[in-house]
């Protein structure tokens, strides 16, 4: 059981990594907003837009939230994970 939400949480996780990366890849190329993006995008503003209100300095054009995403991301990802393995 403990093994099977280790799982979960983990590809929950991977996914959620993947959409920020894809977020920030879509953000270089001029494409359009189409089901796709729009998806991608409504995801992962909310937790890109946390950051960018916690850190509201940026560099020219340069957006370092994304880096702060994947930071938290990793920490609650161990959080969680370890306290599974406590229980």
């Amino acid at each position: 059981m403990a093994y099977t939400l280790y799982t979960i949480v983990r590809t929950v996780f991977r996914v959620y990594y993947l959409l920020l990366l894809a977020r920030i890849l879509l953000s270089w190329m001029p494409i359009g907003r189409n089901t796709v993006t729009g998806f991608i995008y409504d995801v992962t503003e909310p937790f890109l837009a946390f950051f960018r209100r916690l850190i509201p300095i940026r560099t020219g054009m340069i957006d370092f939230s994304p880096i702060f995403a994947f930071i938290a991301l990793g920490i609650m990802e161990n959080i969680i994970v370890r306290l599974f393995f406590l229980f």
